[in-house]
């Protein structure tokens, strides 16, 4: 015998499928399991395409980090009177568009596979 550790949520999530299913919860948990080992192909796709979505989350935030970064500096250069050169404020401006929408993406893909 086996114990799965659950924490509320993920607990609540499968009691409900398995009360919608009509089954007891380890009766849902034992028939889920042996589905994804039936298909592992696409158990190990949908497993490998959640950790490739985090891993750009992760990524997407640390240039999200570096943008910021940059903004700094702008506003650092702002603040002592300085001007920043146009081509730079543009670059920093476009940097910050993309790594907000590279977030984006990532966040909305691992919304989806949940």
């Amino acid at each position: 015998m086996c114990s799965v550790r659950l924490n509320d949520e993920e607990k609540t999530l499968l009691a409900t499928a398995a009360q919608r299913t009509r089954t007891s919860l380890p009766a849902f948990l034992a028939r889920a399991g042996l589905a994804a080992a039936r298909d592992l192909d696409q158990t190990a796709a949908a497993v490998a395409g959640q950790r490739e979505t985090v891993t750009e989350l992760f990524a997407a935030r640390r240039h999200l980090g570096q943008v910021g970064n940059n903004l700094n500096q702008v506003a650092r250069a702002l603040n002592s009177g300085g001007q920043p050169a146009e081509q730079q404020l543009d670059a920093v401006i476009a940097a910050t568009q993309r790594a907000v929408q590279r977030v984006q993406d990532a966040a909305d893909r691992l919304l989806a596979q949940n």
